[in-house]
């Protein structure tokens, strides 16, 4: 495939760098530890018992942690390693 002044296989590593970094993204992202609350920190219903086991230093119930697995969160740029579009801006 012709990429302009680009060396061949440019655009496969840097699909590869994206996603080398979003693994490397989700892989930082802290884990409960620690012992777990018997209620949940933001309502204070109870956290049942198998998934304080199955999630040791679990703090949510697990309606909160949907609510908060569902907000939006901000990132960075995709493609920022020398895309046409990233040096535009």
């Amino acid at each position: 495939m012709v990429g302009g002044w680009a060396r061949d296989g440019a655009v496969q590593d840097q699909i590869d760098a994206s996603i080398e970094d979003e693994l490397r993204r989700m892989q930082a992202r802290p884990v409960p530890h620690g012992e777990s609350l018997t209620h949940c920190a933001e309502c204070d219903e109870p956290i049942p018992g198998p998934r304080r086991q199955a999630i040791p230093g679990v703090k949510l119930c697990i309606d909160c942690q949907q609510a908060r697995d569902a907000r939006p969160v901000q990132r960075g740029g995709i493609n920022r390693r020398g895309s046409k579009d990233s040096q535009l801006k």
